[in-house]
């Protein structure tokens, strides 16, 4: 238990390493079926949401997260109209994509709404874009939703997920890509959160050999920083079918009728250069 004025601290311990955010009161804590949420305030960067342990997001810093999960993809697309968010039950991915007038629906299937209900009192600045006639909130089975889902239904599929223990270790499946290129329309693009690239490199190998296997015929990973996640540097990793992930509407994502706080397109642009040692990884993992 913390108290006042302590520090909330999440160990990689395979890693030896730690990151820590001192906190001042801790403002909810709820056990739902599926997992243990709690939010605190911190003193530098605003509330902070941790789901079993681990950092989920901070006031401060989740828009890195949000848009590069969000813009990237859609600006690769190039008409995104139905889109679907797996997980994201923050809504901050949800907002991001609403800014994009041509998206004409998102549903996104949360299996957990303790989280959006956290969202809505301790985050309200990510769930504003909830009531948009657009979006439809689920909560159930993401993975058994994409099951269902009509072929060739969707644009767009965004897996906004923990980290792949527990309820999310279905979303990072062979079974669960394959399901997702039979829901995409052709041209159709899945992005999936896909940790860090310093500590999680198996991962990442083992997500974008699978994505291979279930059809996709391109694969990248975007990199970004992220403060407050394990090694400060995240990705996430794109998906398609039968077209390139290397070009975007650049001139679209110059001229973006929104505001961001990181995403442009020399911020897209340059997400997509893979440093030496990813790029020697993925190389040995996809030539096996």
């Amino acid at each position: 238990m913390l108290e006042p004025n302590e520090w909330f601290t999440e160990i990689v311990e395979d890693e030896g390493s730690a990151f820590s955010l001192k906190v001042t009161e801790k403002l909810h804590e709820e056990q739902t079926p599926y997992q243990l949420i709690q939010v605190y305030a911190t003193t530098g960067f605003g509330n902070l949401m941790v789901i079993d342990g681990f950092v989920m997001l901070t006031s401060r810093e989740n828009f890195l997260y949000h848009e590069m999960m969000s813009h990237p993809a859609l600006f690769t697309h190039p008409d995104p109209r139905r889109v679907c968010i797996i997980g994201g039950g923050d809504c901050g991915t949800l907002r991001e994509v609403l800014k994009h007038p041509g998206v004409a629906s998102v549903v996104q299937i949360d299996i957990d709404e303790g989280v959006t209900r956290a969202a809505e009192c301790f985050f309200p600045e990510l769930t504003n874009a909830n009531r948009d006639p657009r979006a439809r909130l689920l909560f159930a089975d993401g993975i058994r939703w994409v099951q269902e889902a009509p072929t060739a239904g969707l644009d767009l599929i965004i897996v906004d997920s923990t980290d792949p223990v527990g309820p999310a270790l279905g979303l990072f499946s062979g079974d669960f890509y394959q399901d997702c290129a039979r829901a995409l329309a052709p041209g159709g693009i899945l992005v999936q959160q896909s940790e860090s690239p310093l500590y999680h490199m198996q991962i990442l190998t083992d997500m974008h050999a699978a994505m291979r296997r279930a059809g996709f015929d391109a694969t990248c990973s975007l990199f970004f920083p992220q403060t407050v996640y394990p090694s400060g540097w995240m990705t996430a990793t794109m998906a398609r079918q039968g077209a390139s992930l290397e070009a975007f509407r650049t001139a679209d994502a110059r001229d973006k009728p929104f505001e961001t706080q990181y995403y442009n397109a020399e911020i897209h642009q340059a997400a997509l250069a893979q440093p030496e040692f990813f790029r020697r990884a993925l190389a040995q993992a996809l030539a096996l």
